[in-house]
């Protein structure tokens, strides 16, 4: 019985992937597309997400001011959600939910990326966030499900909106991922041409 409960987890993550390529993946190319023009100018990329989204935005910024399989120069990203002094030292002098909308207000530039990673769009810090990029003239990458939530409904024409088409967090978080994933290798594409994969 577990280890058929085991296989049906795989089962749907990769249906929903299977079924989520055609549906995201222009608006996965956008988002490569204001990364690209982002970093190519000089920018930088801020990621900030909430429990496994903030993992999940560590992960970006490792990967991109790393690498993800490609040499290249370094890419500027910075994880929103990674200095715990900062979000425990602004969560103590205001609130949580100032947490990366100050971090964005302080280190965003007109030109910069925002993205955020977030199951369902309703955090209080996302929106807040969502809203300091635009003032700071950002444009915002959003990743969620959802249907996107609030931070969703804020996005302005030059957001992009990666929304997983399913409501489960665990699935929505596999399927991000797999974009985090798209992203950085697109901009790797865009910038050293094409390569070879393999499987």
């Amino acid at each position: 019985m577990l280890e058929q409960r085991i296989q049906q987890h795989f089962i749907d993550s990769a249906d929903l992937k299977y079924q989520a390529g055609p549906v995201l993946s222009k608006s996965i190319s956008s988002a490569v597309q204001a990364m690209l023009a982002c970093v190519t100018s000089g920018g930088k990329v801020l990621a900030c997400g909430n429990g496994a989204s903030a993992a999940e935005a560590q992960y970006f910024a490792a990967a991109f001011v790393g690498r993800l399989e490609r040499e290249r120069p370094e890419l500027g990203a910075v994880a929103l959600s990674a200095d715990t002094a900062v979000l425990s030292g602004i969560a103590s002098d205001y609130e949580f939910a100032a947490a990366f909308s100050r971090q964005v207000r302080a280190l965003g530039q007109a030109g910069d990326v925002l993205l955020v990673l977030t199951d369902d769009g309703n955090p209080a810090n996302i929106v807040a966030a969502v809203e300091a990029a635009h003032e700071r003239d950002m444009t915002v990458v959003a990743l969620t499900g959802h249907g996107g939530g609030q931070a969703g409904r804020l996005l302005r024409e030059t957001d992009v909106h990666i929304c997983v088409p399913h409501d489960r967090a665990p699935r929505i978080h596999e399927v991000h991922l797999l974009v985090l994933h798209c992203l950085c290798d697109g901009v790797d594409n865009q910038l050293l041409g094409e390569q070879e994969t393999s499987a």
